[in-house]
Formats: structure tokens, sequence, C-alpha cells
């Protein structure tokens, strides 16, 4: 017989606040095209995106991530002190360690809660958000802030024809907690590793550590690249269309619920294409509200879903209460998808 003392939480959990952050700089498509060769028909057609924001030196992840979180924390109607524990997952916070999110924790005044990164690229909310619900529903944690933020412009190769134009800079936050009904239903998440250099970083951070600088790539002048992300367009057009799908769907099964019952859409706003085919494949209808902030905003990995959450109940296009359909993949690949109740 164990001596230990169950735990007792929640049970369950829901979003009760989301906020967010877009810098202020809006760089349309005609920038791009100052270092690729390409059009603005081009980029429109392959992706949708027509602008995406770039953060300025003082819009860093922690900047963006405080602002984003005090609305969170405010819609939600709690204190910063009530918040038990911060998750934040990004690819581009550059000090290995501390984690970001314990600096953020202090900054936006929640005390002393847990507080950790992680890396899970694009499907870095859902996982952030499954993560969030299990605490809550355990008990370690009444209130739990999930941030999904990036300057993916710092990690961008503007010679790349095939990336350059993709990637967004921004914030998205939302608070999770307690609730007497199932207001988060089942993950689906999980990894496809055999897949991982379909996207990656170009150079790993050693490679400039005594490495072999000869090996290193050049930009047009001649001088070493910073490292940035690259992918294989094609196969990872054809995994997200196909296989993201069925995951979709799987997440509507586990909660129980079909395409007829939802009111909202909200995936990883990598490119509107893939957005248009997973509509389509999943036979969603009409009524459903289906979140496009991509065209706008761009590719913003972890920060896209909370961002998209929030211009879409922002602009009255989705309302609290309404069942959205949310899912993230990316690099890894990885992929989560659940349903929630908006907040």
């Amino acid at each position: 017989m164990s001596k230990i003392k169950p735990s007792k939480g929640a049970p369950y959990a829901r979003i009760m606040g989301v906020g967010g952050y877009r810098p202020t700089r809006v760089v349309p498509n005609e920038v791009i095209l100052e270092t690729i060769d390409s059009s603005d028909e081009w980029i429109r057609s392959r992706s949708g995106i027509a602008t995406r924001h770039w953060a300025s030196p003082e819009e860093t992840v922690t900047a963006m991530s405080v602002e984003a979180s005090g609305k969170a924390i405010a819609d939600a109607g709690i204190t910063p002190e009530q918040i038990g524990a911060v998750i934040v997952s990004t690819v581009s916070h550059f000090k290995q360690t501390p984690a970001v999110a314990t600096e953020i924790a202090d900054k936006i005044g929640a005390g002393k809660p847990a507080a950790f990164d992680i890396s899970a690229g694009c499907a870095g909310f859902g996982y952030g958000l499954t993560l969030a619900k299990g605490m809550i529903v355990e008990g370690s944690a009444e209130y739990v802030l999930v941030i999904g933020v990036e300057r993916l412009s710092d990690l961008t190769d503007l010679e790349d024809r095939a990336t350059a134009f993709l990637f967004g800079d921004g914030a998205g936050a939302v608070v999770v907690g307690p609730s007497d009904v199932p207001h988060i239903g089942p993950s689906v998440w999980g990894s496809e590793g055999d897949k991982s250099e379909t996207i990656k970083q170009t150079v790993p951070w050693n490679e400039f550590q005594g490495g072999d600088v000869s090996k290193l790539p050049l930009n047009q002048q001649g001088e070493i690249k910073f490292p940035a992300i690259t992918q294989e367009g094609q196969a990872v057009f054809r995994w997200a269309v196909f296989e993201m799908a069925k995951v979709a769907q799987q997440a509507l099964d586990a909660a129980g619920i079909t395409a007829d019952d939802l009111d909202v859409f909200i995936p990883h706003q990598a490119n509107m294409r893939i957005i248009d085919s997973m509509v389509k494949t999943l036979k969603l209808p009409e009524h459903v509200t289906v979140a496009r902030d991509v065209e706008t905003t761009g590719n913003t990995s972890a920060a896209s879903i909370p961002l998209a959450m929030e211009r879409l109940l922002a602009t009255g296009k989705a309302k609290s209460g309404d069942t959205a359909l949310v899912i993230g993949f990316g690099a890894g690949l990885v992929y989560a998808a659940t349903v929630v109740t908006l907040p």
C-alpha cells in the first residue's frame, strides 16, 4: 500500500482569458522582394501572406510576452499573484538557460510560480495547453499562464526564396483555470521524428565554436550567415494537408463531437493553402468560422494559434462559449490538436 497522499485538483480545466501582442512594424511583401527574386502575386498565391509583423530591438521575446500575458490575465479576471505556473513555448529565445519563463513570471508580478520553456515548434501552444490542463486537474496549480512567443525574423534567411516571406513575430497568451465541466477536450498529440530534417535550423550553434568556418553558409556579401529556419516545402505541405487533417478528425472524435458541432476552426497559421485544404478534407460546414490570420501576421509558430484566437474574439468573428478545434503542427515533426471552448 502506498503512503503517498493522492493529489486533488479541479475536475476539469478551461481557457479563461486570451491576449496577444503584434509588433508595431508591419512588413509588406515588397520589403521581402528586395532580397529574393519573386513577386507579390507569387507569395500570395503560394502562402496567402500579404504582410507580417517584425519586432524592433525593444520588442524582445520577454517584452512581447509580458504585453500579451497582461491582457490574458485581465481578460481572465484574476490577478498575476494567482498564477501558479508559467509555460512558454518558443524557439527564438537565444539563451539556453535560464528559461525565459522565469523572467516573464517576475515581470508580470506572478510571485514564485513554476516556470519553464518548451520547444515544440508550431505545435508548442497545444503542448503547453495540454500540460496546463494536466497541472490543474492534478492540483499542482490553480491557474496556468501559457505563452507562445516568437521573433522568427531573427531566424529568417532573407535570401532564401522558399522561406523568406513566411515568418513573423508576436506573442499570444492564455490563462487556463479550473472548471466544473469539460471545456478542453482530450489532446491528440505526437511526433514523427523520422521527418525531423524537413524543418530545421540550418546550422547548429556549436558550429560557430571552434569549427571549420569554411563550411558555414555565406550571404551575398560573403559574410557568414546567422542560423536560420529552413524547410522542404513540398514535403511539409503534403504532410500537413494529408496527415494533420487525420489528427484534427481524431481530436473531434476524442471530444465526442462532429464537424457540425463546431463553431470555429483555428489551425496553426502556416499557409493559407494548407488551411483551405484542411477545411475541405474535414468537410467543415459553412457556418464554421475559420481563422485566416496568416494573411496579415505570417507564420508566428507557437504564437499563431493564440494570436488568431485573440483576433477572432476581438473582431467579433468568434464569441465567448464557441466550440473551437485547434491544431498546431511543425518542426520535429510534432503536432497537437484538441477541442476547446473559447473564453
